[in-house]
């Protein structure tokens, strides 16, 4: 009996034990879920904050007046108040053309920025097309389904135009995009991936093989693994208007041998230039070179670069094709067709032995200084953040790690002593900052693409945010002037006007070589997909005077720490007159 009984006390005194740890590990997750929870909602606090409510900024930061943007997340104690423009701080004068103002930045404060970029970035369509995220595409396959066919990536079967949206794709947005360049196939792969062509594949493949769903478009097959599947767009084209997308690039002189250097040709009594564009649409070429009756298709190459134009009277009626001179000089048009000569793009084989950065200010041109690398040297970039925008329009490096060293370089526009002495090397691209000022302003209100409103512009939230955002234009260029290893300095504008040359010096910067005819195809794509259609007119002036006096300060600071570390300085344009 005292036996049993002990073997019930112990069995009591093991349960209340078990109890006990069970209570206390329920209480631990509570209290975990809990702070998770408060955090989520704090954070979704700081992006509901209205425009007109004050941002605390640090004291240390305001006596010289640099603010960052990045640290502006909450209350914080011994912070005073960022009031409208009354907060516009110049630099102390023994201050202002010494960078050792920056130096005082804390890890805490690099942190709060870098949890402000991530969640900025991760807010990545406008307000004004959020509610389009839920519709479901229903516009009806409109080509003829050609059938499933064999896809390599290396060798292509349609070697035509290719994009991708790995969130969005639909058959109906692949076919429409085919037909808008011209083309008479397009064919879908892994879900994602489109492309564009004027021949059939040649090797058909089971239908039961192509069976990825449509990342946009539940219910629809969009192709499989290696695997196309292929939808003829000829009813397409004919609605499409093929004329508006022929761009006219010019009058140049012709080479010595039009035949030896265009690979096909055609001579046309009356020749149009819709003619002329057609025909070497169906050849899958992106030029469309006349003279006289002569049409000819090709690529720009070394003994034709598109660089120097001629005279337009020398091309007489040099919108006319019929008027073109049959002589030394011809008419240049950019059909549809994309050049494919440098779209293939890979990551490393091997890990990079130097890690390289791509550093910028945000809105200096980042994302179209990306696009030209990896075109030009084959390979993916990668970047600090993730950005699913761009992820879904083919920068496929914005879903690898980082620091992988398995992409040429690293997008960052972080610019704390840590962040920066973590490279060994870095393309420094910097842009004008009244033009960077306004490209970041569209962004953040209006997407990649868009623009923002007038409303937006004579808020003020607009005020508040040049005032924060020019002094983290000039600490962000300071910061790497002082603590970049190897450094090469890009200027926006200046690859923008000579993009060729600017290009050739960072690709040999990368330690990549490059062909002559794949930096030219680079040109005949320079734009890429993020580029603004055009430039929206204000009818007002968004940046007030005294605006003016705070950033011609800030560019003056700039122009001087770069020419004390014997680079160029900034461009004329950049200077206050």
């Amino acid at each position: 009996m005292a036996k049993a009984s002990f073997r019930l006390q112990k069995f009591l005194r093991r349960t209340q034990f078990l109890l006990f740890f069970l209570t206390a590990a329920y209480l631990m997750a509570g209290s975990l879920l809990l702070l998770q929870r408060t955090r989520l909602v704090i954070q979704q606090g700081s992006r509901g904050t209205p425009a007109n409510q004050a941002l605390p900024v640090p004291d240390e930061m305001t006596r010289v007046g640099i603010i960052d943007p990045r640290t502006l997340q909450g209350p914080r104690p011994g912070a005073r108040l960022l009031v409208g423009m009354d907060a516009l701080q110049e630099p102390a004068l023994d201050q202002r053309h010494s960078p050792h103002w920056l130096v005082s930045r804390n890890a805490e404060l690099r942190q709060l920025r870098r949890r402000w970029f991530h969640r900025s970035t991760g807010e990545q369509e406008p307000l004004q097309t959020a509610g389009l995220k839920a519709m479901k595409h229903t516009t009806e396959h409109k080509g003829t389904y050609m059938g499933c066919f064999t896809h390599d990536s290396r060798e292509r079967t349609l070697k035509g135009a290719v994009f991708y949206d790995l969130r969005k794709m639909t058959v109906a947005h692949c076919q429409e995009a085919c037909a808008e360049r011209a083309y008479s196939y397009a064919g879908l792969a892994y879900g994602a991936e489109c492309y564009c062509g004027n021949t059939l594949p040649a090797a058909a493949a089971k239908p039961e093989e192509c069976n990825s769903e449509c990342k946009g478009e539940r219910g629809s097959v969009c192709g499989g693994v290696n695997r196309l599947s292929v939808y003829g767009v000829g009813e397409l084209r004919a609605g499409a208007g093929r004329r508006r997308n022929v761009i006219y690039r010019g009058c140049f002189r012709a080479p010595e041998n039009l035949t030896d250097t265009f690979p096909a040709s055609l001579i046309q009594p009356n020749l149009t230039v819709e003619m002329c564009s057609e025909f070497c649409s169906k050849k899958e070429f992106p030029l469309a070179v006349i003279r006289g009756q002569e049409c000819h298709c090709g690529y720009p190459t070394g003994r034709f670069p598109l660089r120097d134009g001629a005279d337009g009277l020398r091309c007489s009626g040099a919108r006319n094709a019929s008027g073109a001179a049959e002589g030394r000089h011809c008419l240049v048009y950019q059909t549809p067709v994309q050049d494919t000569r440098c779209t293939d793009r890979k990551f490393l084989t091997t890990k990079s032995k130097v890690f390289v950065a791509l550093s910028s200010f945000p809105g200096a041109g980042n994302t179209w200084a990306r696009h030209l690398i990896e075109h030009a040297t084959g390979y993916y970039t990668g970047s600090y953040y993730f950005d699913g925008a761009l992820y879904n329009k083919g920068f496929k490096g914005e879903k690898d790690h980082w620091r992988s060293r398995r992409t040429i370089c690293v997008k960052t526009h972080e610019s704390g002593k840590t962040d920066i002495e973590m490279f060994d090397s870095a393309i420094l691209l910097i842009r004008n900052p009244y033009k960077s000022l306004m490209a970041e302003f569209n962004r953040k209100y209006a997407g990649h693409l868009g623009y923002a409103t007038d409303r937006n512009w004579k808020s003020k939230e607009w005020p508040d945010f040049v005032n924060s955002y020019a002094s983290w234009w000039a600490s962000h260029v300071l910061e790497w002037l002082k603590y970049g290893k190897h450094l090469l300095i890009v200027h926006y504008e200046e690859l923008k006007q000579s993009l060729i040359p600017k290009l050739k010096e960072m690709v040999e910067f990368l330690n990549v070589t490059v062909t002559e005819d794949r930096l030219l195809c680079v040109e005949n794509n320079r734009d890429g997909n993020f580029k603004r259609s055009g430039a929206k007119q204000k009818n007002f002036e968004p940046f007030t005077q005294e605006m003016k006096d705070l950033i011609n300060r800030y560019i003056l600071t700039v122009d001087e720490a770069l020419r004390g570390r014997n680079f160029s300085g900034l461009p004329r344009e950049y200077v206050p007159r």
